[in-house]
């Protein structure tokens, strides 16, 4: 078997394309439930500001020329139903000469509808997994349908992708913060992560060694082991199965989004079908040569996206390494890597409303609950991932200042609680006045740490925390309107 034999690859792109439409299902799932009260027209950030700031060439979206709601979801929930079909394979039930040409179709409308969310969806949106599905997605309309095999040159654009995700996110720590050098990051990442999952207590209370041992893993699978995916097979493959089990252990101990399982999706294109076949229950099909029109595309792919890389390339190797980047608006090729700097202290804000007419010393504050921050210490952490709460996630950002001045969008979320909106409601895993709206909010800010063994025997409790400051002092909807002018 030769390393450019698509019939070799017919798994392979079976596996990738059902594990990717997986993942634009649950992305744009997530659009259909929370773009409209995070960014739509009136979003937390209204969409009207990425009009009025922004170029359409510079940030092109669907939302740049029709920013109405009534579209929004019309277009979320159309990429729900594309991403069904693309898991169900429905190209591949064409006639083989449209097999194809429907797959590319397929596949560029589920990319041009993601990327009008993400241009659009400003702060909500800027996490580097947005950029890392649509670079994947653009290179998953290459891979052809039907009866014939994959381009192979797009496989190897796959694996180039992945290196650069995994590459990036090496480099970025070894040159950050020292605990990575000293092998005592994972001290603290566990309890500072932006949303710990139920394991995240009892991974951070593993022993030290186990910790160095770990970091010293991180490094070897981020910064070695990417260079073997363009090795021959089986190295190839091995490389893959170390990728994935790195992915799973990240998926176990934390809530990351869908990076772990959007890496996963792309560590598949390490392996052949070979290796699939004598690993899993499955028989890797017959498959023809890909169409010629589709080798030459791919051809030609494979130069735009070197010619691209350029960029991403400079900065991975830069001593200004800089993470999560798009290079060009339609974010093509990107650059990637995360967690360069460790927080060693976690900071949580936590809002609270009353009733009471006048806000006194004795004035009862009544705590909302988000979906997946750990507000009340006695309530376990929760697995959220592959789901997104976004709110969630910039309020893990918020809360590592002692005040909202730079996250504006933090007093727009008070005034909507005050008015009782019930989209931003939605938002929240449980409101205090079901029945009512508060007559003032307030932020809260605290330090929060995981408990120990024999705190949480005594106590039950999963976290233990200190009040550090106000974040947000008493305000009525009158003070907000106030604050808008």
């Amino acid at each position: 078997m030769l390393p450019w034999d698509a019939e070799a690859y017919w798994l392979v792109r079976f596996l990738f394309h059902r594990g990717l439409a997986v993942i634009y299902l649950l992305a744009f799932l997530v659009a259909a439930t929370q773009f409209r009260p995070l960014a739509g027209e009136d979003g937390l950030l209204p969409i009207r500001q990425y009009v009025d700031r922004h170029a359409f060439r510079d940030r092109p979206s669907l939302f740049y020329f029709f920013p109405d709601d009534r579209v929004i979801g019309v277009a979320a929930w159309a990429g729900v139903g594309l991403s069904a079909l693309a898991f169900a394979g429905l190209p591949s039930w064409l006639p083989s000469p449209y097999a194809v040409p429907a797959s590319m179709l397929l596949w560029l409308l589920l990319w041009g509808l993601y990327l009008s969310f993400v241009n659009a969806g400003g702060t909500f949106y800027g996490y580097g997994w947005e950029s890392m599905l649509l670079e994947t997605g653009f290179l998953a309309a290459f891979l052809g349908a039907g009866s014939t095999g994959p381009p192979v040159v797009v496989l190897w654009l796959l694996k180039w992708l992945l290196f650069r995700n995994m590459f990036g996110a090496g480099l970025i720590k070894l040159r950050g913060d020292d605990c990575w050098r000293d092998c005592t990051a994972l001290d603290y990442h566990y309890e500072t992560q932006p949303i710990p999952n139920p394991l995240s207590w009892y991974a951070h209370h593993l022993p030290d060694r186990f910790h160095r041992l770990e970091v010293l893993g991180n490094h070897v699978v981020e910064v070695a082991v990417p260079f073997l995916y363009f090795a021959p097979q089986p190295w190839a493959s091995v490389a893959g199965v170390a990728t994935i089990g790195f992915q799973g252990w990240l998926m176990l101990t934390g809530n990351f989004s869908w990076l772990n399982a959007l890496t996963i999706v792309q560590a598949v294109a390490a392996f052949s079908d070979a290796v699939l076949a004598s690993a899993l229950p499955v028989t890797a099909p017959s498959a023809g040569a890909p169409p010629l029109y589709l080798q030459v595309l791919s051809v030609a792919l494979a130069a735009v996206v070197l010619w691209r890389s350029v960029g991403p390339v400079r900065n991975m190797l830069s001593e200004r390494q800089v993470m999560n980047t798009a290079f060009d608006p339609l974010r093509l090729v990107n650059t990637y890597g995360a967690f360069g700097s460790i927080t060693r202290d976690r900071y949580e804000v936590v809002v609270q409303g009353t009733t009471d007419e006048t806000v006194t010393a004795d004035t009862e504050w009544r705590t909302y609950e988000f979906e997946g921050k750990p507000t009340d210490p006695a309530r376990r952490p929760r697995q959220v991932a592959p789901y997104h709460y976004r709110l969630d996630w910039q309020l893990w950002f918020a809360a590592m200042a002692p005040s909202p001045r730079r996250s504006p969008w933090f007093l727009a979320l008070l005034d909507r609680l005050l008015a009782g909106d019930e989209a931003t409601e939605k938002l929240l895993a449980s409101v205090p006045f079901p029945e009512t709206t508060p007559t003032y909010v307030r932020a809260v800010r605290y330090r929060y740490r995981f408990t120990t063994p024999d705190e949480r025997r005594e106590t039950g409790q999963w976290w233990a925390r200190e009040r550090v400051g106000t974040y947000v002092s008493p305000v009525s909807e009158g003070d907000l309107r106030l604050a808008e002018v």
